[in-house]
């Protein structure tokens, strides 16, 4: 397995780096951990002896060859361009930042320029293979759909607008593309934007946001219509205990991806 480092120490980050430590202890591979300029004595106490927290990617020695996003969008574009430069493959999991064409068209071009991976994993949506091959034979139509626990929209545009603690029945809170969701919903849609960038792109996915007081999972729908015929995929996935916006399978789509998975997406 190759040496990594991952950029902020959230509950994602904190799930991989546990795991793979757990899994191989000393004999694992090197992990590095970047955090914010003048952070480092803050976070030194919080990771295994093993890990490495820096706060400058000058820092990473040559065997790190691919630096992992867990830190939101901002994350993204302040690491996403100097990383591929580097001669590193850059995966993440924050895909809404993408949202922003100029960013994207950036990254993809320091990719190209070096060589080099640009990555979105997987986290927690699957059928990202239907998608691709519907795509290659001509798909016509996807749409996505996210029904969350009514806490899980507090902090977001959701609750300026809806009483979410006082909802009885499940309520759409957003209809849109999967552009117009990544820039209002940041924390919350990173699915939307995965789901776009494997097939009909961001401005023709359909997106339905759904706050739902008895859902106890987060749920992600996808239906799409191409030349092959019509598939319609459902997942469940545990809400994070550390953040519910997210889903614990994104720190496992990770996992699975550094011990030889399919669970990201290519862009470059």
């Amino acid at each position: 397995m190759q040496s990594i480092a991952l950029i902020g120490y959230g509950g994602t980050a904190q799930t991989v780096v546990q795991e793979l430590t757990k899994a191989a202890g000393n004999a694992g591979p090197d992990i590095h951990v970047v955090v914010r300029p003048g952070k480092v004595e803050q976070y030194r106490n919080m990771v295994p002896p093993m890990v490495q927290v820096i706060d400058n990617l000058a820092c990473l020695p040559e065997n790190v060859g691919l630096v992992i996003e867990t830190a939101g969008h901002s994350a993204v574009s302040m690491y996403g361009h100097q990383v591929l430069s580097s001669g590193r493959d850059f995966g993440l999991i924050s895909s809404g930042a993408l949202a922003d064409e100029t960013l994207l068209e950036q990254l993809r071009a320091a990719a190209l320029e070096s060589g080099k991976h640009l990555l979105v994993f997987n986290g927690a949506v699957a059928a990202i293979d239907a998608i691709t091959s519907a795509k290659a034979a001509g798909l016509q139509s996807l749409c996505y759909t996210g029904i969350k626990p009514a806490t899980a929209w507090e902090g977001t545009p959701a609750a300026e607008q809806f009483d979410l603690g006082s909802l009885t029945a499940p309520t759409v809170i957003f209809e849109g593309s999967a552009r117009e969701v990544a820039l209002a919903y940041p924390k919350n849609a990173n699915v939307a934007a995965t789901v776009a960038l494997a097939g009909v792109g961001m401005e023709n996915t359909s997106v339905r946001l759904i706050a739902d007081p008895h859902a106890t999972v987060n749920r992600h729908r996808l239906d799409g219509t191409s030349a092959l015929g019509r598939f319609e995929f459902e997942t469940e996935a545990r809400p994070s205990a550390s953040n519910p916006k997210t889903s614990s399978s994104t720190a496992f789509s990770i996992l699975a991806y550094l011990r030889g998975g399919p669970n990201a997406l290519r862009l470059t």
